[in-house]
């Protein structure tokens, strides 16, 4: 029989042989009448495949397989399943041919209204991302729809002052201000200072790094190590054979806990989260003078643009070019007293 019920599913399922292939698979539906649409539909549709050379059509849950088979290796992976998990109660089994500009905005004003505009942009370059490689890189379908993006405000750089800093530091825990501590005069990322090995560590020579397969831009990070950076390290030596940072001798995972949350209240921060510490490490730098280009090779940024949010927090290094026209200036003052 080509229709059958199985007891774990509410749905009919169909089952038969085509070019000497065995096929089975759900038919989506619990109405017996459509469920032998649907198998009518596939028997079709498979000859014209072999017939006519007509090519199948694929659904979204066949493109997110490929597309996460083929991006595995990304250090946002687990995020982009989350964000699919999402997605997929709206377009679970939807033919890619039919996947409109329209769903997909109307799927884009549920996500935002449920967050914001700035996260539901991120799902937007997701569903982007996959219906542009089922287009132009697999050839599933004749073109990909525009996909429209919300309008983002440009977002300001959270950073502290080093009062504030000392603050925090005092209302941590040991083991959570050493983190802290580490983090500021480093740089890192959370994930890298929370997975932090001894293997990654030249003790002698004062340097760290941070492996591509552990970096956001999948290249190696070399970490130069300032004095407190490595007075932080020494503290940890002992505490275990293979991981930096550990409470309690466990490793840890997480960060933004119980803890980190009420020091932040103590030392009287609003909007601050662990990343802003990097903002806070970059925003030091160019404060003191560093430039630009050696902040980039710190921070392991692949782009300049990404460092120059920074910039204006060191409008000194423009002081010379302000200056060019001092000449031309005088000149001006002194002809307008000439004439006076």
């Amino acid at each position: 029989m080509s229709l059958y019920k199985r007891k774990d599913s509410p749905h009919w399922w169909v089952r038969f042989t085509h070019s000497g292939r065995r096929l089975q698979q759900s038919t989506g539906t619990a109405d017996r009448v459509a469920a032998q649409q649907f198998h009518d539909k596939l028997k079709a549709s498979l000859w014209e495949q072999d017939r006519l050379g007509v090519k199948p059509r694929r659904t979204w849950n066949e493109a997110v397989v490929k597309y996460l088979q083929e991006t595995g290796h990304k250090v946002t992976h687990g995020e982009e399943v989350r964000k699919l998990r999402w997605l997929d109660q709206f377009l679970r089994s939807a033919q890619l041919d039919v996947i409109s500009r329209d769903k997909i905005s109307e799927i884009a004003d549920i996500k935002a209204r449920e967050s914001s505009t700035a996260t539901a942009n991120r799902y937007l370059a997701l569903v982007r991302a996959i219906l542009r490689k089922a287009a132009y890189e697999w050839e599933w379908i004749a073109r990909a729809p525009k996909v429209r993006m919300f309008k983002e405000q440009a977002r300001r750089v959270r950073w502290i002052t080093r009062a504030e800093a000392d603050a925090l530091l005092r209302a941590l825990p040991e083991h959570l201000a050493d983190m802290v501590k580490f983090a500021l005069h480093t740089g890192l990322r959370q994930r890298n200072v929370t997975a932090l090995e001894w293997s990654q560590i030249d003790m002698p020579r004062k340097v760290a790094w941070i492996h591509p397969d552990q970096a956001k831009a999948r290249k190696a990070i070399p970490v130069p190590l300032n004095e407190e950076a490595a007075a932080v390290l020494r503290r940890q030596i002992g505490k275990h054979h293979l991981r930096v940072f550990t409470y309690q001798g466990q490793p840890l995972r997480w960060v933004n806990n119980t803890a980190w949350k009420r020091a932040l209240r103590q030392a009287g921060l609003s909007d601050f989260r662990w990343h802003d510490l990097r903002h806070t490490w970059a925003s030091w730098h160019v404060q003191a003078g560093t430039p630009l280009y050696e902040l980039q090779q710190l921070g392991g940024w692949e782009s300049s643009e990404m460092v120059k949010r920074y910039a204006h927090l060191a409008p000194e290094h423009l002081a010379k070019a302000a200056a060019n026209i001092e000449p031309i200036a005088t000149k001006l003052a002194t002809l307008e007293r000439t004439k006076g």
